[in-house]
C-alpha cells in the first residue's frame, strides 16, 4: 500500500494524499446516506452505512487511503456518559464529568466491548476496500475527550477543565489515565479489525501553555503510541496535536507520521522534525474554495517537501460548503505534481 509505505518513510511514486474529514457533509451522496440514518449518530452506530460513507471519497475522489466514518466522543459514549448531538450546537454530555464520583461510574472495559458497532464497520470497510488502499483508524487525544467530558460541549475559554488542572492536577490526572486505558484497547481492537493505520487527533492542543501540554495531553498521546508500536510494529501512528507550532522542538515519542496543522509553517515542521517523522499535512483548507489557490497551496508544500517524507493532507478538515470538483481537483493535481 502506498500510503502504508509513505508512513514508513519508504520512497513511493507520489506523495500519496487523503482529507481529514473526506466523508463528509460536502458531498450530496453523505447527505444521502446520513438522511436515512436519521441523525448523526444513529449514522455512526450503523456499520452497513458507516461503511458506505467511509467508501464514498475513495470512489468519487481516487484519495490513498480511507478514514473511518465515526466521531471521537463515542469513547465517553460507551464509557457510560449521554451524548446528544443537537442542531445548530454540534455534541453535549447532558451530566459532565465533575468530580471522582462522576469518574467512578465511567467504565474502561463497557467502552472498549460497547464500540463493537465501530470493530464491524472497519470489518465492513476492509471487506470491500481495494487492496492497495489503507484503512485508517482513529480516536481523539486523552486531552481532547477530557475537555468535552469535563465541559459538557465545545468550549471556546476551556475555563472548567483549565481551573482542575490547576486546582486539581491529581483528579485531571486520573480521567486522563482512565480515558487512556480505554483509548489503547479501542485502538488495538481497531487494528484487529483490519485497520492499516491508526491515527490520534488532538483537535483541542493549543488550549494548554507548554509546560501543560506535555503534562496532560501530550505524555498520554505517547503513552497510547508506545503502547500500540510495541504490539503493532507494522502498523503506522500518526499524532495530531492541532495548532502547538511553538512546542515542536519537544516533539518525541514512539510514532511514524507527525500531522502538520494549517497554522503551523512547514518549513518550520520540516526544520525541526522531519528529520526524526514523516510529515502529514498542511494545506489550509479554506484553499480548497478556489482551483487557482489550491494550485499555489500545493506549489508551495512541494517547493519544501518534493523529495522528503511526506503525506499531503489538509491542515484540519474539509469544509461542508467545498465544492466536490474542488476537491477531486485537489486529489488530482497532488498525484500529478508530485510524481517522481
Amino acid at each position: 500500500m502506498i500510503f502504508v509505505d509513505a508512513c514508513f518513510g519508504k520512497k513511493t511514486p507520489y506523495s500519496p494524499v487523503w482529507m481529514m474529514r473526506q466523508a463528509g457533509r460536502y458531498l450530496p451522496e453523505y447527505m444521502e446516506v446520513r438522511a436515512q440514518a436519521g441523525d448523526f449518530l444513529s449514522l455512526c452506530k450503523d456499520p452497513q452505512k458507516a461503511c458506505e460513507v467511509t467508501l464514498q471519497p475513495v470512489d468519487i475522489l481516487g484519495v490513498d487511503a480511507a478514514i473511518l466514518f465515526s466521531d471521537i466522543l463515542v469513547v465517553p459514549l460507551e464509557m457510560g456518559m449521554e451524548l446528544k448531538f443537537l442542531q445548530g450546537e454540534g455534541p453535549v454530555f447532558s451530566h459532565p464529568i465533575k468530580d471522582q464520583k462522576d469518574l467512578d461510574k465511567l467504565s474502561v472495559q463497557k467502552a472498549v466491548d460497547g464500540l463493537e458497532y465501530v470493530y464491524e464497520t472497519i470489518r465492513l470497510i476492509r471487506g470491500r476496500l481495494a487492496a492497495d488502499k489503507a484503512l485508517i483508524g482513529f480516536c481523539g487525544a486523552p486531552w481532547t475527550l477530557a475537555t468535552y467530558m469535563i465541559e459538557g460541549q465545545g468550549t471556546k475559554t476551556y475555563a472548567t477543565v483549565k481551573k482542575l488542572i490547576y486546582t486539581n492536577p491529581q483528579f485531571m490526572h486520573a480521567l486522563l489515565k482512565k480515558v487512556t486505558e480505554v483509548l489503547k484497547l479501542y485502538m488495538e481492537r481497531q487494528i484487529q479489525s483490519g485497520a492499516n493505520v491508526v491515527m490520534v487527533f488532538d483537535s483541542w492542543a493549543a488550549a494548554l501553555e507548554e509546560s501543560a501540554y506535555f503534562e496532560f495531553s501530550w505524555s498520554y498521546m505517547k503513552e497510547i503510541s508506545s503502547y500500540l508500536k510495541s504490539k503493532y510494529p507494522h502498523v503506522p501512528v500518526i499524532l495530531f496535536p492541532k495548532g502547538i507550532s511553538g512546542y515542536l522542538d519537544k516533539i518525541d515519542g514512539d510514532f511514524d507520521v507527525f500531522a502538520v496543522d494549517w497554522s503551523t509553517p512547514i518549513e518550520l515542521a520540516q526544520q525541526k522534525l522531519g528529520y526524526k517523522y514523516v510529515l502529514q499535512g498542511n494545506m489550509e483548507p479554506t484553499r480548497l474554495y478556489s482551483q487557482d489557490a489550491i494550485d499555489e497551496g500545493i506549489e508551495h508544500i512541494v517547493s519544501v517537501m518534493k523529495n522528503k517524507r511526506h503525506i499531503f493532507n489538509l491542515g484540519h478538515g474539509i469544509l461542508p460548503d467545498v465544492p466536490v470538483e474542488n476537491a477531486k481537483y485537489f486529489i488530482k493535481q497532488v498525484q500529478k505534481l508530485t510524481k517522481i
